[in-house]
């Protein structure tokens, strides 16, 4: 990583949103199915884009071979060394000292946080995704009138210390612009109108939540209650934000729909954390700036934008305060995401804060401090991390 600025390229990120990488090796289907969030298809690729074209040439020197191999060559290379060495190398490679890993989505097995810090190197806290928890209540056969309490109870035991005092989570999870849109209303739902809901959701039984076996949730009252639930326990709360797979309807992923909201919670001091936003991160860093308790990053764009990552790390930062930016790669399944998302970050932070020293904008003490901010110190003050390193 030559060309660096010296603090961005010394500096340990503090990954405040990611995943479990594989178990398996892969092969090139499996790659090509997880380095982006499309697919391939008929006489065509996903190499043939700009995470591709990151990919082959950033990837390829970490297994010891030259930048832009052959496809072929690198999945050799990979299984020769296999699936282990793979993810120690991208994992070390990446610089990372804290991940805090969102457990909710496991199509298949993935390493749990103590296995992926561990391959790291780093210290590993636990996200807790609010759907599955209440997935996995529904699954227990909860019925309707007990469903409320039954979430809560689940979520404070999901969420605490073990007896030793470690282990507890530092933040919880919303997929709501997966299941049901951003545009949610404000209001908290009385106990009676969750009874309500879960009695209609239970009922239908619609959809299926990967491997959990139970209803998959996706019901406006039902998102805004997990919201709340999440909200009380003191956490930050995560919000997937724009972009994401085709499971997701775009337009309603916008986090200016969650103005409302915002506002609602503002009152209790808890932090909002916009996850992606790509391509509403000026929106989020509008709500960055006018709401004292959200926070953004760029995560899973990064390395999807792969040589134009710099463009949206300037326009991310137009407006949203620098003290208000985290780091995170949303990284999941492939190792390789790991190393791309903070290689690109670096670079794109590096001519960041390179353009502002050439336009006299700020010294370079300042350049260093603010360095240190967006690549850990935020993310440690927002999730309280600094007795947990």
């Amino acid at each position: 990583m030559s060309g660096l600025f010296p603090q961005v390229a010394e500096q340990l990120l503090v990954d405040h949103h990611c995943h479990g990488v594989l178990t398996r090796d892969v092969d090139e289907a499996a790659l090509e199915s997880m380095l982006t969030e499309g697919s391939s298809w008929p006489g065509g690729s996903v190499l043939d884009s700009q995470a591709g074209f990151a990919f082959l040439k950033l990837c390829p020197p970490v297994l010891d071979l030259p930048a832009h191999a052959e496809l072929a060559d690198y999945l050799a290379r990979r299984a020769e060394l296999g699936v282990t060495e793979v993810s120690k190398r991208f994992l070390a490679a990446a610089g990372v000292g804290v991940l805090c890993v969102d457990t909710g989505f496991t199509p298949e097995p993935l390493t749990s946080p103590a296995e992926l810090g561990a391959l790291a190197g780093a210290t590993a806290h636990e996200i807790v995704r609010l759907e599955r928890v209440a997935e996995d209540v529904a699954a227990a056969d909860v019925g309707a009138d007990g469903f409320a309490a039954a979430v809560r109870s689940a979520l404070a035991a999901r969420t605490a210390a073990g007896p030793d005092g470690s282990g507890r989570a530092v933040g919880v999870k919303s997929v709501a612009a997966y299941r049901t849109g951003l545009d949610l209303s404000a209001a908290r739902p009385s106990d009676a109108e969750v009874m309500a809901a879960a009695g209609r959701w239970l009922a239908a039984g619609a959809g299926r939540a990967d491997g959990s076996g139970a209803p998959r949730l996706a019901d406006q009252t039902l998102q805004r209650f997990l919201i709340w639930c999440g909200v009380d326990l003191g956490l930050p709360v995560q919000f997937h934000v724009g972009y994401g797979d085709s499971d997701v309807d775009l337009h309603r992923c916008n986090p200016l729909l969650l103005t409302p909201l915002l506002r609602a919670i503002q009152p209790t001091g808890v932090p909002v954390m916009l996850l992606h936003n790509y391509p509403y991160h000026r929106e989020a860093g509008y709500l960055a700036q006018v709401f004292g308790h959200v926070y953004v990053d760029a995560g899973l764009a990064t390395h999807n934008l792969g040589a134009r990552a710099p463009a949206l790390l300037a326009e991310a930062l137009e407006l949203a305060p620098f003290g208000k930016f985290l780091y995170s790669s949303d990284a999941f399944g492939l190792p390789e995401l790991y190393y791309l998302g903070a290689t690109l970050f670096r670079q794109g932070l590096s001519e960041f804060l390179r353009a502002g020293l050439d336009d006299d904008l700020y010294t370079e003490r300042t350049a260093v401090r603010l360095a240190r901010m967006l690549c850990a110190d935020n993310a440690k003050r927002v999730y309280q991390l600094g007795e947990r390193m």
